[in-house]
């Protein structure tokens, strides 16, 4: 197999513990997720919200035997006098190395783009052993920030935007070694590194990296590297065609067979029960979810965390109620936009190594999937690309700016990408670049918010089909709200009010997030570019 160059070579204790990481982790199988682990300590400690955040106490580390923790809690909790809190803090600890020490923070005078480069190093980890939900990696890795301490898959493709800006080509190896480590041990990249993200994924950016990595090292050696990681990404995706067939509704798993005889995909989770992470607001939201059954809110909750939208109207009959969310029922329309891109990026390699045969299949793939997403989620009479609810049999009526990813993988025609950039001028462009959606339902993913990722694909959908201007007003406003919230508060995070005067964004589950990872590495791409591009 052909090897990338290692422009840094770690020192013999580091090579010695990467081996040992790389050889057990492969064989050591990942613990029990928190939910499933600790029973009734679990269930009371979310209930009552005793951290104020669910996803703290499923990160937090026991100091001795899951078993023997639950035998002790048992006991403890009969006693009039019992403190919960007490008891967490005598039982668990936060793995997190990266608080010890000084804490940076920017000065006064530090640039935005000097505190870009100065976060790098303060969102890197490392973890080789399993540490309570934490699952080992043998390479370092970048973390998005705030509550976020996992290589998230989505973030990263964007995350490795800045690195490369900043040319730091060593640390997205090592992230992507990590990738491989993952495909070859789970068969697919799973949403994070830990035990409680293992039923789901995230949007496949893999291909996008693996183009990335190729910018920089050389598309032949690259690719040809990297495809049998394609592959499996692909099969996971593709995983029960043949099922689906077969189905009361065409759909198994991710994949759904469509009335023309074609294949689209959706999100998905192998688990219908309450994310452990967000146990308690998913208990909430199936109980005010009234004629439903639970486990059919928690599959679609799930679902939409598989999105990375969490939590969208996208996903909702009704825009304003998360209880009627129906995620699995839907073809998104950016899913299949960026497995279109995996499947041209597999027929790619093909092409390199001469195999016309397999290259012809792919291909042909593709070219299915175009001719689908333009069938199915192309609404001529608004010019927008949209969802489709297969369960239904129409699209759906968000209005969403997932609508710019056939520009992003080049599924459009000139003419539908013509009107969906008027779309995006007319309603969706704001002081601070362009609205997630154009409903406010005080999700995170809605109106007034913004999302870094979103704006890059927009940009670079834009410029694919001529709409240099707008791509570069879309640049330019973005850019602005960013530098605008770094000299008010001094940080980058994790989604922006594009709409109001603060920037700050609101909404969702949790607090507005410091970091921030995907906000970091697109600053860091935008303003690398040439003039020439802007």
């Amino acid at each position: 197999m052909l090897r990338l160059p290692k422009p840094n070579i770690p020192a013999p204790k580091e090579k010695i513990k990467t081996g040992i990481a790389l050889s057990a982790g492969a064989l050591v199988r990942a613990r029990r997720s928190p939910d499933e682990a600790f029973g009734d300590l679990f269930e009371e400690v979310q209930r009552r919200n005793i951290l104020g955040d669910g996803k703290t106490f499923v990160d937090l580390v026991p100091k001795k035997r899951e078993r023997a923790i639950k035998q002790e809690y048992a006991l403890a909790r009969q006693d009039p006098n019992f403190d919960l809190s007490e008891f967490i803090a005598r039982h668990f600890y936060e793995f997190a190395p990266h608080k010890n020490g000084e804490q940076y923070a920017p000065s006064s005078s530090t640039t935005i783009g000097e505190h870009i480069s100065n976060l790098w190093p303060q969102l890197t980890r490392r973890n080789r052993v399993n540490r309570g939900s934490l699952l080992p990696l043998p390479y370092p890795y970048i973390v998005p920030g705030g509550r976020f301490s996992e290589q998230f898959y989505w973030d990263t493709y964007f995350i490795m935007l800045g690195l490369a800006a900043d040319g730091q080509w060593n640390t997205i190896d090592n992230m992507m070694k990590n990738y491989q480590f993952m495909i070859r041990k789970y068969g697919y990249i799973p949403t994070g590194n830990r035990n409680y993200f293992l039923s789901r994924s995230q949007p496949p950016f893999f291909a996008h990296m693996v183009r990335l990595l190729a910018s920089h090292y050389g598309r032949r050696r690259v690719m040809l590297t990297y495809l049998p990681y394609l592959l499996s990404e692909y099969r996971f995706w593709m995983k029960g065609r043949q099922r689906a067939e077969r189905s009361e509704h065409g759909s198994w798993r991710r994949v759904v067979h469509m009335p023309s005889g074609s294949m689209l995909n959706r999100y998905y989770d192998n688990l219908s029960t309450p994310r452990p992470e967000s146990h308690r607001e998913d208990i909430e939201a199936a109980e005010i979810a009234k004629m439903r059954q639970a486990d059919r809110v928690y599959l679609h909750l799930r679902a939409a965390a598989e999105s990375g939208w969490d939590f969208s109207s996208r996903w909702f009959h009704d825009p304003n109620d998360i209880s009627t969310i129906h995620t699995a029922d839907i073809i998104p329309v950016d899913l299949n936009c960026l497995l279109y891109t995996l499947e041209t990026t597999i027929a790619e390699n093909y092409r390199l190594m001469k195999n016309v045969p397999l290259a012809k299949k792919f291909e042909r793939l593709a070219d299915k999937r175009q001719q689908a997403i333009n069938t199915y989620c192309w609404d001529d009479g608004q010019g927008i690309y949209r969802d489709y609810n297969f369960h239904l049999g129409h699209m759906t009526d968000s209005e969403h700016l997932a609508m710019v990813y056939p520009l992003y993988a080049g599924v459009a025609s000139q003419e539908q990408a013509d009107r969906v950039a008027e779309r995006l001028r007319d309603k969706f462009l704001h002081a601070g670049g362009l609205v997630t959606t154009l409903v406010d339902s005080g999700q995170q993913w809605d109106a007034p918010n913004g999302w870094a990722p979103l704006q890059w694909v927009a940009i670079r959908g834009l410029r694919a089909y001529g709409h240099d201007d707008l791509a570069s007003e879309v640049k330019r406003r973005w850019l602005s709200i960013t530098e605008s919230v770094y000299s008010s508060h001094r940080k980058l995070v994790e989604k922006y009010d594009v709409v109001g005067a603060s920037g700050l964004g609101g909404g969702g589950e949790y607090p507005l997030q410091d970091g921030f990872g995907w906000t970091n590495g697109v600053y860091a791409a935008l303003r690398a570019e040439k003039p020439a591009n802007k």
